[in-house]
């Protein structure tokens, strides 16, 4: 989909009260599961989470404001998540980074002392 057709999309749906945003919604889902099975991207485990939540929030009736308050204290939490996972990324990447130039530096060290050479340079012999 182009961004010219996503932002249109996006601002037809934003002037709908939200029960109709909800009947396109479901107008969307079937459409997909009639033309498009197995084709969208699987959402996170915490967004499967919450669109789970919302359908039983909005089949027991409960307010707007109520499904919207859950739902941002939701997506609040993914950020969190979002950002914990990304510095571990961050942080085992490094790691992995480091281990690779010790490797590297130990293998040299090695090489030396196999040809009978000092690998410590302050050792005296």
């Amino acid at each position: 989909m182009h961004d010219v057709l996503r932002q249109r999309l996006m601002r037809k749906i934003e002037a709908l009260p939200d029960e109709q945003v909800y009947q396109v919604l479901d107008y969307i889902e079937f459409l997909e599961s009639k033309y498009a099975p197995g084709v969208a991207s699987e959402p996170s485990g915490i967004v499967r989470f919450a669109e789970r939540l919302e359908d039983r929030m909005r089949r027991k009736a409960l307010s707007r404001a109520t499904i919207r308050d859950a739902l941002e204290v939701i997506a609040a939490a993914d950020r969190v998540l979002s950002g914990v996972a990304s510095a571990g990324r961050r942080v085992l990447a490094e790691l992995e980074g480091g281990a690779a130039g010790a490797a590297q530096a130990g293998r040299g060290r090695g090489d030396r002392a196999g040809r009978g050479e000092r690998s410590d340079p302050g050792a005296s012999g």
